[in-house]
């Protein structure tokens, strides 16, 4: 008896604490670049996860206030020919997203629906460009350059507003809480000059949080 009394007061304690914190993690439902039919042909990648952290601040009557710190990873490829030479390129970069949302839990026992809405910031981090060219007549060394600066990139930094609704489920000690969201960007981080490839302003992700 004693290790479940024990437990149950654990439980009760942690559950009265005004913050939670714990990881979340899930997948994109929509391409973070796209690109169009153009010369200099385009191709992405979008890599299927998002990891990172999350807290919340507990207020009465089921509200509460939410930020978290997301990351994942995007690349893109060009080549195009230029005269008398072949330009091939391939660029990737991080991408850091903080959300800050105001979140509201509706009765319930053991698992909740709850909405959220808020604003969040996205910056780009460790942004790369590698360039080859190779000349075609007279033949020669490809010659290959780096930059952090790509003639694609429109915005390092954009804001966007959040709109998302979840189920929190509450296990012993822990909450599970699988959540679609959905983000409008303000601007794109990336347009060429032709619009060939572009960010995509439309974001929508499934998340999962775990957190204590």
């Amino acid at each position: 008896m004693r290790p479940l009394l024990v437990l149950f007061l654990g439980a009760l304690s942690l559950a009265a604490q005004p913050f939670s914190f714990g990881v979340k993690g899930g997948v994109p439902l929509t391409d973070t670049l796209s690109v169009i039919e153009n010369p200099e042909n385009f191709h992405t990648s979008t890599n299927r996860y998002i990891v990172g952290a999350t807290a919340e601040l507990h207020l009465p009557f089921g509200f509460g206030v939410e930020v978290d710190a997301l990351y994942r990873h995007m690349s893109y490829t060009s080549s195009v020919d230029i005269a008398d030479a072949f330009v091939n390129s391939r660029a990737s970069s991080g991408d850091w997203e903080f959300p800050l949302l105001a979140k509201y839990r509706f009765p319930s026992k053991l698992a909740r629906p709850y909405v959220d809405a808020g604003i969040a910031w996205d910056t780009l981090s460790g942004l790369s460009q590698t360039v080859t060219t190779t000349l075609l007549f007279p033949s020669g060394t490809p010659m290959t350059t780096t930059t952090s600066n790509p003639a694609e990139l429109n915005k390092n930094t954009t804001e966007g507003f959040v709109i998302g609704a979840g189920l929190d489920v509450h296990l012993l000690l822990i909450h599970i809480s699988p959540e679609i969201r959905y983000t409008r960007w303000g601007a794109q981080h990336f347009l060429s000059s032709n619009g060939g490839l572009s960010s995509n302003q439309n974001q929508a992700e499934f998340l999962v949080g775990i957190t204590f």
